[in-house]
């Protein structure tokens, strides 16, 4: 199965974010609804972005084809997983932020068993954690079956009217664009925080 509106241009990537809300992504036994998603442009239009300066090894799987699998590590010690959007070349993706583990909650609550219920998948790492996912999903297809992780619709429409949109987290740059989106009054939505550069010590 194909997603058209996934390669709509790459400068429409915070309209295909508001989309994906309420869809499902399913991993290694589990299935998680999403509740809040974060989007990313591509090459000199975000310097938020992995592609803000062009393609690397790292992120030229965010230049195409939508409907595939970036992942990447952050702080040495997460995974974080985005699914592509854009056209083929126009580097764009959306974060996978966080989500109610709606199926295999056995699973997730193995993988991260410390956890209440709420907090299973509740931010990106939590999410990425909870699916079972690592960096042998990067590159792989969310949207025909082939690959780690699944991407698939509600069987409902998301109200528009409970999509909130506000600034993303923890970027140090276009911090106060308002390209994170998620639906008011769920549990699993995480909690913003604002980057917080680090403070030189004072020379002595």
């Amino acid at each position: 199965m194909t997603y058209t509106w996934l390669d709509a241009p790459a400068a429409d990537v915070a309209a295909t974010a508001r989309t994906l809300l309420g869809w499902d992504v399913s991993g290694n036994g589990v299935r998680v609804r999403l509740t809040e998603v974060e989007a990313y442009a591509g090459t000199g239009a975000d310097p938020a972005s992995h592609a803000h300066r062009g393609p690397t090894p790292r992120n030229r799987v965010m230049f195409g084809p939508a409907g595939h699998v970036y992942v990447y590590f952050v702080f040495g010690m997460h995974w974080c997983a985005n699914i592509v959007c854009g056209r083929d070349g126009e580097a764009a993706a959306v974060l996978l932020r966080a989500g109610e583990v709606v199926d295999g909650i056995g699973i997730a609550r193995d993988r991260r068993p410390h956890a209440s219920d709420r907090d299973l998948a509740r931010g990106p790492a939590r999410l990425v954690t909870a699916l079972g996912l690592d960096r042998d999903a990067n590159g792989t297809s969310a949207v025909d079956g082939t690959g780690p992780l699944l991407l698939t619709p509600p069987v409902e429409a998301v109200d528009p009217a409970r999509v909130v949109a506000g600034p993303r987290v923890g970027v140090a740059a276009a911090h106060d664009l308002p390209w994170r989106f998620w639906l008011a009054d769920e549990p699993s939505v995480s909690v913003y925080r604002r980057h917080s550069p680090r403070r030189r010590p004072a020379p002595r």
